[in-house]
């Protein structure tokens, strides 16, 4: 009878700790990344910087023109003025 007991102690142990690290796994699986979602990832940031470089242009091109607007507005008034 002790040999039976002595043969289910390591087996309950396995179990458990194969249990535990079930647990612990499935805690933090939603957490982990795969190959696949750092790709995603890498896609998004991608698209997101041309996105970005777009609308800085846009902004360049806008203040640009607004800066030469702005001094030919000066060059009419000062033209007008004298």
């Amino acid at each position: 009878m002790s040999s039976r007991i002595n043969q289910r102690l390591p087996k309950a142990a396995v179990e458990s700790i194969s249990k535990e690290i079930d647990k612990r796994y499935s805690l933090h699986a939603a957490q982990l990344a795969t190959r696949g979602d750092v790709g995603e990832v890498k896609q998004e940031l991608a698209e997101m910087e041309g996105r970005l470089l777009r609308a800085m242009n846009d902004m360049q091109r806008w203040t640009l023109g607004a800066m030469f607007a702005a001094l030919a507005a000066l060059a009419v008034i000062t033209k007008l003025w004298r």
